[in-house]
């Protein structure tokens, strides 16, 4: 950590047996797994695995089937122990709205909610977007911004509330090689100064590898393997292995 007078506040975080169902089709098939305080964990597999539905239980947007999900060994099931902890999404497409500047979206839970007062705000919004390295851009519209700039503006908007877990959604989906090392350095640095409990759901196998402390690979709604980095390159399992070397082979 950079300041040694930061403590680690991270939660852990427990799925048990978790189920859901669409329209009588199972898509989560009784899914477990535990992070610890402060990890960063990355959920990752092939399109259709079960992937962003499992991330919308995690942050309350869609309620099991069965099973639990426990924050703290503390079941989320009603809004006075969900709200008991801070937790935030980073979307996929960084969500900011067109028609307000960069640091008007950073700071609009702040603003809407009135829970400080706006010179506070302001100074707040600087902060945090020093913090991913975007001090210069908060009077810019978000259309003035590359892909890259737009996903560290929507970090910086989830790192307001003070988070305990920070969830991210497809992190480095559409942008380039070079952005998304950037975004990956932006979410290894941001755990370990300030001690963030961290899920990524990605199918970014280069982001998984270079940032995971541990890894689950889910497909068809199962997890089929969970361990650190290394653990998942050698399980046997061969869907895993599958999606671990999938690549383009030119034909002859």
């Amino acid at each position: 950590m950079n300041d040694a007078t930061e403590q680690l506040h991270g939660v852990g975080l427990v799925v048990r047996g978790l189920r859901k169902s669409f329209n009588g089709q199972e898509v989560l098939h009784g899914i477990d797994f535990a992070v610890q305080p402060g990890e960063i964990f990355v959920i990752m597999g092939p399109s259709g695995s079960g992937k962003s539905v499992l991330l919308k239980h995690l942050i309350g947007l869609e309620p099991p089937d069965a099973g639990d999900i426990l924050i703290n060994a503390e079941p989320i099931t009603t809004p006075e122990i969900a709200a008991k902890y801070r937790m935030a999404l980073v979307f996929q497409s960084g969500a900011l709205l067109n028609s307000l500047t960069v640091g008007e979206n950073v700071g609009l839970y702040l603003t809407e909610h009135r829970l400080k007062p706006a010179a506070e705000i302001e100074k707040i919004v600087m902060q945090k977007l020093a913090d991913v390295g975007l001090q210069d851009v908060m009077e810019k519209m978000p259309g003035e911004l590359s892909g890259g700039m737009k996903k560290r503006a929507a970090i910086a908007r989830a790192l307001v509330i003070e988070p305990q877990l920070i969830l991210y959604d497809e992190p480095t989906s559409e942008l380039d090689p070079l952005s998304a090392v950037v975004i990956g350095d932006e979410i290894l640095e941001l755990n370990q100064r300030i001690g963030v409990t961290t899920v990524v759901v990605s199918h970014d196998r280069e982001l998984a590898f270079g940032i995971a402390d541990r890894i689950a690979v889910m497909s068809e709604g199962k997890i089929l393997a969970i361990g650190t980095p290394d653990e998942v390159k050698k399980t046997l399992d061969p869907a895993v292995q599958d999606f671990l070397r999938a690549d383009f082979r030119r034909k002859k």
